[in-house]
Formats: structure tokens, sequence, C-alpha cells
């Protein structure tokens, strides 16, 4: 790795400096293993169900299962959501009932009602866990019957074995063993992690004016349309909560791309440009292509910086967004980095992110959360990035916050939503000074 990762932004603005890698990756982590505050691995199931329109997701547990993704999707039964819970009682936990029976049932009275499933994940929970229902048997028990109408497959989303964005990792992988193999003897392009519609639009519409293709996504919009895998597959992320994902698509013969993950007007300028020099198009093509969105979207974030420049931020460790997302707030918006937290630092989908950190930053891997609150308290920033359930505490300490999972639902990837991204981060500052005022 170079000294220094060159971010251009063309026509905007000119490139940040960044702190020379033998400083940034030798950054010490703070590795710390306590109580946690994170939601389980469940939450996954209110993006990727509105991704895979032709999938549904069978959450086995509890009733705090089905009224936690319930929440969170803000769906309403009568509307029919992809998601739903086979609910484990008091019987199918004391062993006064063979659970396996009750989940055949529950699955074909789901696929008799909704013909409409093309492929149906059992998700494991806590409880399922805690009683061992082996649901990757169920799995196949299942699929001797319904497969290939409907493609049965199982995932863990089980707080005890995940967290939060993990759950999109496990149900990925569980993906990676039937993708079809690729015949191209030519370079594919394979984007991973689910990104919103329409920003899966413009990155389609921007490879395409590259000329880069094929290009396939992962998750696709439809589960039964699974993208091929091959030697000659590069993969491009977009989330950097899929490490066990990439490693099983490695397995298959694909290659990763290094590259920063494509947040803000830098982040999508560098990811653009890896698949480009992985594709072989010129520099000056890519120029081309990219000026007028990088000058649109460097107009938009110049009223945000404004407000946040000089600003201190520390985040609590909760999606794995924290690194990439540090990284524009620090280059792009100026605002100073106190602490970054991070559930889990995998350094194969981070290479190109640490070396564009400060030197100066705290980073800590893990958890031990009243450690945490107090350098938090001690550091008194401006702008907090938590969970839920920190954020109502630490506001009414004086300390301004930010719901992380909320960087988690909102599209944020790319030139367009380069504005977006800032006012999440804008918006608790704005409140509190309209509020004192």
């Amino acid at each position: 790795m170079t000294a220094t990762i060159p971010l251009p932004v063309r026509g905007g603005c000119t490139d940040l400096p960044i702190a020379p890698a033998s400083n940034a990756t030798q950054l010490p982590v703070l590795k710390e293993r306590g109580q946690r505050e994170v939601f389980c691995g469940l939450t996954g199931i209110v993006w990727l169900h509105r991704k895979m329109q032709d999938a549904f997701f069978m959450v086995v547990g509890s009733r705090t299962c089905a009224h936690l993704v319930q929440s969170a999707a803000g769906v309403m039964i009568f509307a029919e959501p992809r998601f739903g819970t086979a609910i484990l009682g008091e019987r199918d936990l004391a062993g006064l009932a063979d659970a396996n029976d009750e989940l055949d049932r529950c699955v074909e009275q789901l696929l008799a009602r909704r013909p409409d499933i093309a492929t149906l994940f059992l998700v494991g929970s806590c409880p399922s866990e805690v009683i061992k229902l082996d649901l990757s048997r169920a799995a196949e028990r299942l699929n001797e019957r319904f497969f290939p109408r409907v493609r049965i497959l199982n995932y863990s989303g089980s707080g005890i074995e995940t967290t939060f964005t993990q759950g999109e990792d496990t149900c990925l992988k569980s993906m990676v063993p039937h993708l079809p193999a690729s015949t191209s003897t030519t370079p594919e392009l394979l984007v991973v992690g689910t990104l919103a519609d329409v920003v899966e639009d413009q990155f389609t519409r921007l490879f395409r004016e590259l000329g880069i293709g094929p290009v396939h996504f992962f998750p696709p919009r439809r589960a039964r349309e699974l993208p091929p895998i091959g030697p000659n597959t590069r993969l491009l992320l977009a989330q950097p909560f899929v490490s066990e994902t990439v490693r099983a698509l490695q397995a298959r013969g694909a290659t990763l791309l290094s590259s920063p993950y494509p947040f803000g007007v830098q982040g999508t300028n560098a990811w653009l440009r890896a698949a480009a020099s992985a594709f072989g198009v010129p520099e000056s093509r890519v120029i081309e292509v990219t000026r007028a969105p990088a000058e649109r979207a460097s107009k938009a974030l110049a009223r945000f910086r404004e407000r946040l420049a000089g600003k201190r931020l520390f985040f609590f460790p909760d999606s794995q967004l924290e690194l990439p997302l540090a990284r524009f707030m620090h280059h792009e918006c100026g605002m100073e980095l106190v602490e970054v937290g991070t559930p889990y630092l995998d350094r194969l989908l981070m290479e190109a992110e640490l070396p564009l950190l400060p030197g100066t930053i705290t980073l800590s891997e893990g958890q031990d959360v009243e450690k945490q609150l107090d350098r938090c308290r001690a550091a008194r920033p401006d702008l907090t990035v938590c969970g839920l359930g920190l954020a109502n505490p630490l506001e009414a300490e004086g300390l301004r916050t930010k719901w992380a999972i909320e960087l988690v639902f909102s599209p944020i990837h790319g030139y367009d939503q380069a504005a977006d991204l800032a006012e999440l981060f804008a918006r608790p500052l704005e409140r509190s000074s309209r509020l004192t005022v």
C-alpha cells in the first residue's frame, strides 16, 4: 500500500490531506470485551425483506423476536409483509411438542397462502438456538418437498451469534453455495451488500457510462435471480459488514477489489475508480463521467460543511459503518474525530479505509459500554453516534446524539446521497441550536 491514497474530486474541491499509511495502519486498537449495547442480527430482515421481493423471512423465535422485527420494520400485519415469526410456545421450549413438526406445519400454511414466495429463509433466533433446533436440517428436509418451486435456506440472526448488521452477512453467506458458476472468460463485476433500489439504479447508470459490465448486485432484487460467480468475478463492496460472505465468494474464485466505501464524493470517486482500474477504463473517461455528479454533490455538501466543520464527533460501536463514516465526516465535512468504535475490525474489508483515518483518534474494537460511556462523558463531544439504548440517557446529560440505526436504514451511498448523509449528522446540532436560542 502506498503512503497516500488520492481521492480526487473533480471540479468541486481539492484533494484532502491523508495521513501516511505508516501512522494510520499502525493505530493502536483499544480492544474491549464487556457488556454491549446493540441489536441482534434479526434486524437485518428490516432491509433484506424490502430488497428481495420474492423472498420471505420466517423467524423461528419468541414473541419478543416478533415484536422486535415488527416494530423496527414499521409494517402493519395486514400489509402482507415478506417476513413473519413462527412463535415457539411454552410446549416447544419445554420439549413437550415436536418443534420440527410444528415448523413444517407453519411452512406449509405459509406457502399455501403465499404462492409468490420463491425463496424462504428460516431465520434462527436466541430461543431456537437455546433449544438446539437444527434449522439447517429442517431446510434440507423442506427442500425435498418444495424445491424447485421454493428454495428454502437458513441462517442465524440470533443475538447469541450475531449483532445488528451481521444478520445480512449470515443471510448472504447462506446464498453463496447456490450461486451459479460463471462461464464468462472476461471480467464481471459483483457489487456486494444491500443497496436501496434508487442507489443501485444510480450506480448501474454510472457503470454503464464507464463501460463497465456485466454488473450484478448481491443480494439481487429477486432472490431467484442469483448472480453468477467464478474466477473472473471482481468483488466491489458496498457495505463493510459482509466479512463471511466475502470470504465465501473468494472461496468460489472471486477477487476482491480494495477500495474505500462509496460514502461522500471522495469515497464514491475512489470506489468507482477501483472498478474502472480493474476493467481497464482510462482515467480520462472516469473524469468525464464523474465530473458532473461530483460537482453537484460537492456543492450540496458545502452548506453542511459550514455547520459541521470543527465539531467533535464520537462513535459508539454499532453497525460496522463507523470507520468509513468517520472518514467521510472528517475529510469532507471537517469534523474532528474523538473516538471511532466498531463492533469488529476486519482489516481485509477495511484495508483501504484505515489509512484515511487521522492518527490522533482513539480506535476501539468491541465494547465495554460503561468504560466507553466514561470516555464519552470525559470528552464531551459535540455529537455522539450511538444506539437507541444510549441516546436518551446521553441527551439527558446534555450530549447531542445521532441514532446509528438511521444510518443503516437510510439511502446514504453515492454522489446524490452525499448531502443527505451529511444532513443526518447536522440535524441534531441544528435542533439543539434552535432549542437553546
